[in-house]
């Protein structure tokens, strides 16, 4: 019996162990593998187990785990439907890929409702996991991050407007995805089953392109015009959450809109300084003559970038914790008086180009 045991759990820590190997990572540790015991069942972790960091089709999985080609059909399908694999069509074929921990199988797992799991026990479990010492540290990425923010645009100076990029605007980002699909908030979903959610919206998160198809097949999200793309992006900025959105500079796969106490990125920031984002190109400077020093730009940071301080007229004013802001511009947004004016940095980022070459410079900085 104990050796039969043995077997079983040398199948889940092969799982474990090709997960951590990821280009995002997953640290293992007793958390990981209690998550990975209830997302996976047995038949699932072994073929998981073996997949290698491509893309790979049916018949080259089956050769690898010596599962029949019908049956391992089943298998992954299974999987396919609980975004622990990534089933894509290419011409006459499907190609699978296995799902990383973030972004992936923890979104998958929280876009959805029903009895399919025990999503309150899983939730504890990912929060206790994402916690752990160094495991957003090593999601997050070194110098490849795996998010990047956007700036609200309205707040970008018309000085530099013509200096500002496609790829840095939201507006842009979703028109030329042509539409994709708005799903459910993971972390926000998660947040509600923990007790801790806020009162923001929970369907405002955005798959693009592919991503979205994928989404919609797997009944994850419904399809989204342009348009309706547009109108969340706007709902959500006028509630003030900050625009992350995939760290590539073609077809970003995703836009979400973020709060500080919910989002794991964001949350990730403020209780463990740890940054799986890009900042903008922008970052906010204050006007001190047109300051009324009303704190309302402190009160609408997501991630305590601004405090206020007293000057010797007894006003107080916005300081910046410049290595904390990632220049969302929401503070410039709700400021009343027009002081805070969003200024290009010094250094401006140029995001990788597309998924692939994003998972590659990962993979090396980490050494993989």
């Amino acid at each position: 019996m104990g050796h039969i045991i043995n077997a079983k759990e040398e199948i889940y820590n092969a799982l474990a162990e090709r997960l951590s190997k990821t280009p995002e990572g997953a640290p293992i540790n007793e958390r990981l593998m209690a998550i990975l015991h209830r997302l996976y069942t047995e038949s699932e972790a072994l073929v998981g187990s073996k997949f290698s960091s491509i893309p790979m089709t049916l018949k080259k999985i089956a050769t690898l785990s010596g599962i029949e080609e019908s049956e391992l059909k089943v298998i992954l399908d299974g999987m396919a439907d609980k975004g622990l694999v990534l089933d894509i069509p290419r011409k006459d074929s499907i190609y699978y890929m296995l799902a990383p921990m973030l972004v992936g199988f923890f979104e998958y797992t929280f876009m959805r409702t029903g009895d399919h799991v025990n999503l309150k026990e899983l939730a504890e479990l990912f929060e206790t996991y994402f916690h752990s010492p160094g495991v957003m540290k090593e999601i997050a990425g070194l110098d490849t991050k795996i998010m990047r923010t956007l700036i609200y645009e309205n707040v970008i100076p018309l000085a530099v407007e013509t200096e500002v990029l496609d790829y840095e605007k939201a507006t842009e980002i979703i028109r030329k995805s042509d539409g994709g699909a708005i799903t459910m908030c993971a972390c926000r979903h998660e947040a509600f089953h923990l007790g801790t959610a806020c009162d923001a919206p929970v369907e405002v998160c955005m798959s693009l392109g592919g991503a979205a198809k994928w989404i919609i097949r797997k009944g994850l999200g419904k399809p989204a015009t342009v348009d309706d793309l547009l109108n969340v992006l706007k709902q959500t900025q006028e509630l003030g959450l900050v625009h992350l959105c995939d760290n590539v500079l073609n077809k970003p796969t995703y836009i979400c809109n973020c709060c500080g106490c919910c989002c794991k990125v964001l949350r990730g920031i403020n209780e463990q300084q740890v940054f799986a984002t890009h900042p903008s190109n922008f970052i906010p400077c204050v006007k001190l003559d047109s300051c009324i020093g009303c704190g309302i730009c402190a009160e609408k940071c997501q991630i305590h970038a601004i405090t206020m301080s007293d000057q010797e007229d007894g006003i107080e004013v916005p300081v910046f914790k410049a290595e904390v802001c990632i220049g969302c511009g929401a503070c410039s947004d709700a400021c009343p008086s027009g002081a805070l004016v969003m200024s290009r940095r010094s250094a401006l980022l140029v995001p990788p180009d597309n998924v692939r070459e994003k998972s590659k410079r990962m993979a090396s900085e980490k050494g993989r």
